[in-house]
């Protein structure tokens, strides 16, 4: 089983005025599978981040929900937080309670279930979560074009000026599509060939 580290932002006022945060707190530590839930005023500030990286390595954590705002403006910061403290970035899951909670419900209890659930369910998440490796992989600078229409020349053309190596395929003996059975185009009149 995991040992989930819970750590459940305040967000100076943007939460903690409406969600319950210590009720918040209270509630997830009695989840199976986690080991500690604790509060943070800025769970994304310098002491947050300490306090983050301190509680992985007393409680010998291997997973982190950190429910704060969004995980598009701060999951990054959490997931280098996490690896700097020696697990692997993909350890770590995110609830947005701020929000999907704070700033969207203006009754508080209301606000406390809701941002209650979302962490209950971003813990189960956190019981699947297995650690990921980055692989790098060698890419050939190399392009595929299929069609040998106008389109499809075009295409090789624009992508051979970029400087890249182009392979065109096309099905029929010849290439130039449908324009190349074309006597004359409008509106010049020239030849499509």
């Amino acid at each position: 089983m995991p040992r989930i580290g819970v750590f459940i932002c305040h967000c100076g006022t943007n939460i903690a005025s409406v969600v319950d945060v210590a009720k918040v707190v209270d509630t997830v530590q009695k989840v199976p599978g986690v080991t500690i839930a604790q509060d943070l005023k800025y769970s994304c500030s310098a002491l947050g981040q300490a306090a983050i990286k301190d509680a992985i390595r007393e409680h010998r954590l291997d997973t982190v929900v950190v429910a704060a705002c969004s995980p598009r403006m701060h999951e990054p910061t959490f997931m280098k937080c996490i690896e700097s403290a020696g697990l692997n970035p993909y350890q770590f899951e995110m609830a947005n309670i701020r929000e999907q909670c704070s700033w969207v419900h203006a009754d508080a209890a209301q606000a406390t279930e809701k941002a209650i659930a979302l962490v209950k369910v971003a813990i189960a998440k956190a019981k699947n979560l297995v650690p990921l490796s980055i692989t790098k992989m060698p890419v050939t600078k190399h392009a595929l074009v299929v069609g040998g229409g106008i389109s499809g020349i075009q295409a090789a053309l624009d992508i051979s000026k970029a400087g890249y190596k182009v392979t065109l395929v096309e099905k029929s003996p010849s290439i130039g599509g449908r324009m190349a059975q074309l006597e004359k185009t409008f509106p010049t009149l020239d030849c499509s060939a």
